[in-house]
């Protein structure tokens, strides 16, 4: 039989007898049909003739799906042309519902018009199986809900339609609170009873445009499209915890329950599904921390420590090896004469999808996890690099700032990694100036100085960063070989009217002129406070002022042209027409 399907048509052979066809025909398949090369229905088997419209000399291909019809007549030319067997899958029509066959054609000696025999097998089953397997893949078994596979496909399509249109979206975060006492007091059938019925509450509540997730345990997700306002979201959270205050009415127990939810939008606190699902589920937690029954919309005071984020952390490994991390520079500049003097070295991380990675994610897992020694050594190199670049432009020496972590300062290589900094870039050790904040020199300071004091014999300069804002211990600052100091932004942004920020610059100003110590005052955004740190005599500014962190060519342009006005947009410069 199949030597028939496949073998080549001989001119000395003989037709198949009648008889013979028939037997196949009721034998080969669920479903056999002998048809012309044209595709017209000559015999059927019995099973096929309890198809759906078939009748002879009626065309196969209108017995199937309009989306299969094209393929089966392509099938139909092959196998009346080829020596070839042509296999394919159609769905044939069955009133309400449409069934799945395996066809195979081939053509055979018949001695009549209808050389070709199709032979069709059930794949219903087969077809079935399948969606109960990728249901169950994509599917919480016990609530019938999206589970998190497919609750981030979900995510990712709603991301993609919110570019397009440009509006937001909430993700939701849903608790049940008190749950655990359920299934320690009256039993984990019942617990799940409970869960079940919540689910359909949530569901009915929701609308058909929403996603309605079970994440795990108690807790689900909700994605609201649409849903981006204050007041769109307390409408629907209000709703979703109302419908889950009411008893739940169970095997003979009447059960109280309620919900904490935590919310976060799209794209205002993230751009991925992710990160949105972890802020929602972070912000959910902050609600159950404060008294649970309640919404809270994700803010920043609500994050919790960066090196959980486990997802970012092996995006970090894999941006190590793909180049994604970039070195900005910021101006600083001389206070009066407004000459840029130097820069400071700032990481960058550009991801391929999330965009720019704020230092403030990226940094503490870094610092946590290692790698800010491999990227900590790199960046010294790089600037150390650069800033030779710098000085061609510029036609005098420049100095490069560029900070130290902890962990990199307690690293028993650090000064190898200087070492080879300053050997690899030829740069001399005085045009390096390396910062370091208070609480990193505190937590040993036997340790800090004694390689601050190797440090400064390779005539590099240590600045003492976000000064004022950690331990501000005086005594450091007579015991460590110490140049620079760095006023925080924090007791600049409110100058010149704040009168305690006021003071303390002045304080710190005073004890720098005593112990012979340059100031940096960072954060310098007007120019009122511009002019009144140059009045009270501080040597070096940085901020966007005089200039944001940049590219090292866009920090190449500035120097061309000198002043810090080249940096600021046309209307803000002054001295200009």
């Amino acid at each position: 039989m199949h030597t028939s399907f496949s073998a080549v048509p001989q001119p000395d052979r003989k037709p198949l007898p009648p008889a013979l066809l028939d037997g196949l025909m009721e034998t080969a398949g669920d479903a056999v049909f002998r048809v012309t090369p044209g595709g017209l229905i000559r015999a059927a088997s019995a099973r096929a003739q309890r198809l759906a419209g078939v009748e002879a000399g009626r065309a196969l291909v209108s017995l199937v799906h309009e989306i299969d019809q094209p393929a089966l007549r392509n099938a139909l030319v092959s196998a009346a042309s080829s020596l070839e067997a042509a296999v394919l899958e159609v769905r044939f029509r069955m009133g309400e519902r449409d069934i799945w066959f395996e066809l195979r054609l081939a053509l055979l000696e018949t001695g009549d018009d209808a050389p070709v025999l199709v032979i069709g097998r059930d794949m219903s089953s087969q077809h079935a199986t399948e969606e109960r397997l990728r249901h169950m893949a994509t599917h919480d078994a016990l609530t019938e809900l999206p589970n998190r596979v497919l609750l981030s496909d979900r995510i990712r399509m709603v991301i993609a339609n919110a570019r397009r249109s440009g509006q937001g979206f909430a993700v939701a975060t849903i608790g049940l609170d008190g749950f655990k006492k359920v299934n320690d007091g009256l039993g984990h059938p019942v617990g799940d009873a409970v869960l079940q019925m919540a689910a359909s509450r949530l569901r009915r509540t929701l609308r058909d445009s929403d996603t309605l997730a079970r994440v795990g345990g108690d807790e689900f997700v909700a994605v609201l499209p649409g849903t981006f306002t204050d007041a769109q979201i307390k409408l629907v959270t209000g709703r979703l915890m109302a419908t889950l205050q009411s008893p739940f009415e169970i095997q003979g127990h009447t059960i109280y329950l309620g919900a904490s939810i935590g919310v976060a939008i799209y794209p205002d606190h993230a751009e991925d599904e992710v990160r949105l699902v972890t802020l929602a589920d972070t912000a959910m937690s902050r609600a159950k921390e404060t008294g649970k029954a309640r919404t809270v919309v994700y803010s920043p005071r609500d994050q919790g420590p960066p090196e959980h984020d486990i997802s970012l952390e092996a995006a970090m490994f894999n941006a190590v090896r793909e180049g994604e991390f970039l070195l900005f520079y910021q101006p600083i500049v001389d206070a009066r004469t407004r000459t840029i003097e130097g820069f400071e070295t700032l990481m960058r991380w550009k991801h391929p999808t999330l965009g720019m990675v704020a230092p403030s994610r990226f940094i503490p897992i870094a610092e946590t996890n290692g790698l800010i020694n491999l990227l900590g050594a790199w960046a010294l190199k790089a600037a150390c690099m650069q800033i030779r670049q710098f000085q061609e432009v510029a036609g005098r020496e420049l100095y490069i700032s560029v900070n130290i972590s902890p962990r990199q300062f307690r690293n028993d290589r650090f000064l190898n990694v200087l070492d080879d900094a300053l050997a690899l870039s030829g740069t001399p050790g005085r045009q390096v100036v390396l910062e370091i904040t208070e609480g990193t020199l505190m937590v040993d300071p036997v340790h800090a100085e004694a390689i601050l004091t190797k440090m400064a014999e390779r005539e590099a300069r240590i600045a003492i960063d976000d000064f004022g804002t950690g331990y501000s211990s005086l005594a450091y600052l007579k015991r460590f070989p110490i140049s620079v100091l760095k006023v925080d932004r924090a007791f600049v942004k409110d100058l010149p009217h704040a009168e305690k920020d006021a003071a303390i610059c002045n304080a710190v100003l005073d004890l720098a002129k005593h112990l012979d110590l340059s100031v940096v005052a960072e954060g310098v955004e007007t120019e009122e406070q511009l002019s009144w740190l140059d009045t009270q005599g501080v040597h070096y500014v940085q901020g966007y002022l005089t200039g944001k962190p940049m590219p090292a060519n866009v920090a190449l342009a500035a120097l061309k042209e000198n002043l810090y006005t080249a940096l600021l947009p046309h209307e803000n410069r002054t001295g200009t027409s």
